[in-house]
């Protein structure tokens, strides 16, 4: 058996760090202007609708899921710093293109939906992360290193609201640098942070990344996609077949968890628009603090996780963070009587519009119209053209709160353990493609949950969108509880260790 020397140790957790660095810009990059997407889409194209924006936020999600098993795949044969440099170099080129989407004279909100679902081809980085992680830490390990890496995921998502939130503090007209047409203001600086950032990773993956392996027992292995030759090492081939009833279901629970999560992230800013009367710039101040704590909450989840794990097992904690976010749904359905406040956006020489009880579901004297004030040019209030409106109760902002809380509870307990007992099922084998695969599943929540929710929200409400979540997460219960004994690592499951 070939010891791990005290440098390889130390080169091995360096590298590690640099993943955990990744994720974490890859993180930021999603999330530093989701809470701004709407009002910048509605400010430099008025054609776009709240039906465009699920789709400028899927974007993202497409770009990464078809790139995901494609780095995975360059992964598994090549030396991981190629496909970790070019995606790199693809978000940062693309959050610059984000930066100038305000130039055209037309079709603005396409050039933003391109801008964003680059961003995400570049995302497609995090199966390289997490398979390079898999590979570079024993069995023992890689809880840990998987719960610190959705961590610093998580403080990714923290942070980028966070940055949004004081990158308000320049306004929506800034300051314009007519040398190079950008303007700089809250929706454009944060991006151009981000592409800093990207290269600032470039750099730090060129000085300090370097490819290690180890077995399930911690001992060190020959890379097989290495750019160096490691003949003192241990190569053992891994023996026996993975269990794929078990991969499957972890990939079908992975994308239960991701669609939930982009649905809750998608709706934030619409949704508190609508029942709270806030505008634009309110809902992304006031929403970015929301999230920020939110992620502070997951943070502190990753850190118990780590201990918690050593005692009950992956696979009921996986099991108790579905129940929690199902409650999280739950709370978030509509309650009481009093009615959101009505935005009537076409209102000529102060008369109400034209109609009747008939025509309404309920009856007209009853409707809080949000009449604007004189120096207000915004509308806020919940629109008249979605009929739901004139029906549906309001949700209170304790619910909204309520329900944020549980979901940041509920969220980073399934993401880690569904990495976690999915690595540990692969077993020792190269996981590139097996973990741009989970990706990709992951991704394609991303895609499917905004364009779900924007749609369903749109046209039927909240009580239909949070009451149809609520059904997926139960299924994926009841998923749960049937592949339940099947996952278990690979060296367990073949008596190499004791779980």
């Amino acid at each position: 058996d070939a010891v791990e020397t005290p440098e390889h140790y130390k080169s091995r957790w360096r590298s590690i760090w640099i993943m955990y660095l990744t994720m974490f810009l890859s993180s930021v990059g999603f999330s530093i202007v989701i809470m701004s997407v709407w009002p910048y889409l509605q400010k430099i194209d008025p054609t776009a609708d709240a039906s465009f924006l699920g789709w400028i936020i899927a974007s993202y999600s497409i770009g990464q899921m078809v790139a995901s098993p494609l780095f995975g795949l360059w992964s598994n044969y090549r030396p991981r710093r190629e496909p970790l440099v070019v995606s790199t170099a693809i978000s940062v080129a693309a959050n610059c293109l984000y930066a100038y989407v305000h130039v055209p004279h037309s079709h603005n909100k396409y050039y933003m939906l391109t801008a964003r679902a680059l961003v995400g081809f570049g995302a497609g980085n995090v199966a390289v992360v997490r398979s390079y992680i898999a590979g570079a830490t024993s069995l023992t390990e890689r809880t840990s290193a998987m719960a610190n890496t959705s961590a610093c995921q998580a403080v990714g998502f923290i942070l980028g609201p966070v940055f949004q939130t004081c990158f308000t503090l320049i306004g929506e007209e800034g300051v314009t640098w007519n040398l190079v047409h950008l303007e700089l203001n809250m929706y454009t600086v944060p991006v151009l942070f981000g592409a800093l950032l990207g290269v600032i990773n470039i750099i730090l993956i060129f000085a300090i990344f370097r490819e290690h392996r180890v077995d399930d027992l911690g001992r060190q292995c020959k890379s097989i996609n290495s750019d160096r030759e490691e003949n003192d090492v241990l190569d053992q081939e891994a023996e026996g077949n993975i269990d794929h009833v078990a991969v499957v279901a972890l990939n079908f629970l992975f994308f239960v968890i991701l669609f939930v999560f982009a649905v809750f992230e998608t709706i934030a800013t619409p949704l508190t628009m609508d029942m709270y009367s806030w505008t634009r710039k309110e809902a992304v101040f006031y929403n970015g603090i929301i999230l920020s704590v939110v992620g502070i909450e997951s943070v502190i989840v990753f850190m118990v996780v780590k201990m918690l794990s050593k005692r009950t097992g992956e696979r009921a904690i996986l099991h108790g963070g579905l129940l929690i976010v199902l409650v999280g749904f739950f709370i978030l359905l509509p309650w009481g009587k009093k009615l959101p406040n009505i935005q009537w956006q076409e209102i000529k020489n102060n008369s109400i519009p034209r109609t009747t009880p008939t025509e309404t579901l309920m009856p007209f004297w009853s409707l809080q119209a949000t009449w604007l004030p004189s120096n207000q040019t915004e509308p806020v209030g919940c629109p008249v053209t979605q009929s739901w409106c004139r029906n549906t109760p309001l949700i209170y902002l304790a619910q909204y709160l309520s329900s944020d809380v549980l979901i940041g509870l509920g969220y980073p307990v399934c993401n880690v353990m569904s990495y976690t007992l999915y690595s540990k099922i692969l077993g020792p084998k190269p996981q590139g493609v097996y973990m741009g695969w989970l990706t990709a599943s992951g991704s394609g929540a991303r895609i499917l949950g905004p364009v779900f929710v924007s749609q369903v929200y749109t046209h039927l409400g909240p009580r239909w969108a949070f009451s149809l979540i609520c059904g997926v997460v139960v299924l994926s219960l009841l998923v749960l509880e049937i592949v339940y004994k099947r996952l278990i690592a690979f060296s367990v499951r073949y008596g190499r260790m004791q779980e």
